[in-house]
């Protein structure tokens, strides 16, 4: 049996979420790979003070991480 080829699909993007514990509408994102690993070299340094802002507050602010697939592109 012959199978067609699957077409082609634009790579995914992905972010790392830091939903906030207390605000469902409060969040932080930032681009990531698969794995979730942010460039940190690539971030503004407003983004690079929120990333670190973010992580270290885990647990007291804002939930654990989770890797997410962008919507933004």
């Amino acid at each position: 049996m012959n199978t067609p080829p699957m077409p082609a699909s634009a790579p995914a993007h992905y972010e790392l979420r830091f939903q906030s514990l207390y605000d469902a509408g409060r969040a932080y994102a930032f681009p990531c790979d698969a794995a979730g690993h942010v460039d940190m070299d690539a971030l503004s340094s407003t983004a690079r003070d929120n990333y670190l802002y973010a992580r270290t507050v885990v647990g007291r602010e804002f939930s654990i991480p989770a890797v997410m697939v962008s919507a933004a592109h």
